[in-house]
């Protein structure tokens, strides 16, 4: 699931059928291989608008990460 969730998010163009075999041959049926995806997507999708946009954390996700760069 990993491997797959890696390659949907870096390589989308190179997803083959073999990766959706591989995703049921370790026990993933139709229904959790499309929540994958989705949720895959979901996060590509709203990390683009917001850096698309500029977004920036809260001051408050910073504290106690002094070597945050």
């Amino acid at each position: 699931m990993l491997d797959y969730s890696a390659k949907l998010t870096r390589r989308p163009w190179d997803i083959a059928e073999t990766d959706i075999e591989n995703l049921r041959a370790a026990g993933f049926d139709d229904r959790a291989i499309l929540d994958i995806a989705q949720v895959v997507a979901y996060y590509a999708y709203v990390n683009r608008i917001a850096d698309g946009l500029g977004v920036t954390l809260e001051p408050y996700w910073y504290e106690g990460k002094e070597d945050y760069d």
